[in-house]
C-alpha cells in the first residue's frame, strides 16, 4: 500500500481545504433593550436557632505566685480549654509569668 501523498493532499488533510467556505453574516438586528432594574429581595426576619454547645474539655490549674522570693504567695486558679494537663500547665504558667516573677504549680483538675 502506498501512501504517498501530494504537498497539497497533506495540507487539507491537516489544516482543512485551503479555500475559504462561505460564511454567510446574519443582518445586524437593532433590537430594543429595555433597562432591568435588580431589586434586592425583601428577607423577613428569621429567629435565630441556638446551637447546642459542644462539650468543651477544661482544666483548673492552681498555682501559686508571687513576687518575693519566700514570700508572700497568692493561690491562683487558670482554666484551661484543652484535654491536656501538660498544655494546661504551660498555658496557666505562660499567663502567670506576666504578671508574677514566682510561679508554682499546685494541682491540674479536670471541671
Amino acid at each position: 500500500m502506498s501512501s504517498e501523498l501530494t504537498e497539497e493532499e497533506m495540507r487539507r488533510a491537516l489544516f482543512g481545504t485551503s479555500q475559504p467556505e462561505e460564511q454567510i453574516s446574519a443582518p445586524p438586528v437593532n433590537e430594543r433593550v429595555e433597562e432591568v432594574l435588580l431589586a434586592k429581595p425583601v428577607v423577613a426576619p428569621t429567629a435565630k436557632k441556638k446551637v447546642a454547645k459542644a462539650f468543651t474539655p477544661r482544666l483548673r490549674v492552681t498555682l501559686r505566685v508571687g513576687n518575693d522570693f519566700e514570700g508572700k504567695m497568692i493561690e491562683l486558679i487558670h482554666e484551661a480549654d484543652t484535654l491536656s494537663s501538660l498544655l494546661a500547665e504551660q498555658e496557666a504558667v505562660k499567663a502567670a509569668r506576666k504578671k508574677y516573677k514566682y510561679v508554682d504549680v499546685v494541682s491540674v483538675k479536670s471541671m
